[in-house]
């Protein structure tokens, strides 16, 4: 049996299950009202799971977002609004649980830490550059003084090449 062949039998056995991994997510939480479902489904979508943190519970395979996925489903079933199954989650798990969380003062470092991170990063890269760019003024330099002149002058004055010459 060539390699190829071997590859190819291995990719038929293997396809199955793949298909069978993906589709099996949400096969157990279908609600019977297909508005019902959408209106679920559109919840799930905004809430964060806190297991993955950076997706909704409606992409999440964590056990925790499947039990979220039930709870908005078991809400919306018995006939509550959007905003009332988003505020019973709220409520629960705060406002970390919306993938969008509102502004308002304890989530305010959440929207404007960023741009004060990036204006203080701006700030930094500006001081930096434009201490590295600073050429001394004639003000900055200082003469020397008398002792330091004749120390030079001696140091000079001693100093010989090998040619036996002063410089």
């Amino acid at each position: 049996m060539t390699t190829g062949a071997r590859s190819f039998i291995l990719a038929l056995l293997f396809v199955p299950m793949i298909l069978l991994s993906a589709s099996a997510v949400f096969l157990e939480e279908r609600l019977d009202d297909p508005e019902q479902e959408a209106r679920a489904r559109d919840i799930s979508a905004d809430i964060r799971c806190l297991v993955c943190q950076n997706q909704s519970i409606l992409d999440s395979n964590a056990d925790l977002a499947k039990d979220l996925r039930q709870i908005v489903r078991e809400r919306v079933a018995l006939g509550e609004s959007d905003d009332k199954v988003r505020e019973f989650l709220v409520t629960r798990y705060g406002d970390w649980v919306l993938l969008d969380p509102p502004f308002k003062l304890s989530t305010l470092f959440l929207w404007l830490g960023p741009v004060l991170i990036f204006i203080i990063g701006a700030i930094a890269a500006f001081m930096f550059l434009r201490g590295r760019n600073r050429r001394p003024d004639a003000e900055d330099t200082s003469e020397l003084t008398a002792d330091e002149e004749a120390e030079l002058k001696t140091l000079l004055d001693s100093e010989t090449d090998v040619s036996g010459h002063k410089p």
